[in-house]
């Protein structure tokens, strides 16, 4: 699994810069785009793909342990959907 501390490791090392430094480029990027996401706006990243915030409808469920019916209300989730060049890596 890649981590928060591999990715700034990986700038660290790929920008001759320090911990410190990379730090604080990896967690500006993630700032901006959860900042982006939280406002209602898609983040698409060249070759990667793009984050698109989608609502979630109010539904039923049912609690697993009583089996009691349940309200489950509306939300909004994160999805991703890859770019070509990236599935294309994957592959």
């Amino acid at each position: 699994m890649l981590t928060k501390k591999d990715l700034i490791e990986a700038v660290k090392d790929a920008q001759a810069t320090t911990i410190a430094d990379a730090t604080v480029a990896v967690n500006t990027v993630l700032e901006e785009i959860a900042k982006a996401l939280s406002e209602g706006e898609n983040v698409s990243i060249s070759d990667f793909g793009i984050f698109q915030i989608t609502e979630r409808a109010a539904r039923k469920g049912i609690n697993p342990m009583t089996k009691e019916e349940i309200d489950i209300s509306a939300s909004k989730v994160v999805k991703f959907k890859m770019a070509k060049k990236l599935k294309e890596k994957i592959q």
